[in-house]
């Protein structure tokens, strides 16, 4: 079980950063950095949705409930300033690798109980914030072209990182009453 899901959030992984990586080669303009932003914020959503109905445990609901709440205000703040720069999201080799790895991550996921489903859903969300992080900072906001895009992305990075280290809190918690 556990190899299954290090080779999904390796698949998960490697998409992210090939995607990022042939983004990279052609530096994404603002409309795929938008579509980026705004798949790898639903990835999240949709993960968090399942893990809120899935989990018994109090402190792995909350963090679920947080996710969709903070991915969720970040996306309204993205489609609302899409709309005001007349900007359409522009799908993308990143946007798509992102959307396929969320895909499967909640395939994983939906296979477990328990608490092989806290492990996974929590191990996966530090994973996933390492890399959308990696992918902020490497190539979202040094790409981005118009400054009210790329300010942003600069303020949501904070909640990132605090979600990341929620999660690497959580990710502790789990394997101490794990053992």
């Amino acid at each position: 079980m556990r190899t299954v899901f290090h080779c999904i959030a390796a698949a998960v992984l490697t998409a992210l950063s090939v995607g990022v990586h042939a983004q990279q080669q052609a530096t994404p303009n603002d409309a795929q950095i938008a579509a980026i932003v705004v798949t790898a914020n639903q990835v999240d959503i949709d993960a968090g949705k399942l893990a809120a109905g899935r989990t018994h445990t109090s402190d792995v609901k909350q963090f679920a409930k947080l996710m969709i709440q903070d991915h969720s205000s970040v996306n309204r703040a993205a489609a609302a300033l899409a709309h005001k720069l007349d900007l359409t999201p522009e799908q993308n080799d990143t946007s798509r690798a992102l959307q396929q790895g969320g895909d499967e991550n909640l395939a994983h996921l939906k296979t477990l109980t328990g608490a092989q489903f806290d492990k996974a859903y929590v191990d996966h969300e530090v994973a996933y914030h390492e890399a959308v992080l990696d992918a902020v900072d490497k190539t979202l906001i040094p790409s981005a072209q118009n400054p009210d895009l790329k300010a942003l992305l600069v303020k949501a990075r904070p909640t990132f990182v605090a979600h990341l280290e929620h999660a690497r809190h959580l990710q502790s918690e789990l394997s101490h009453h794990g053992s």
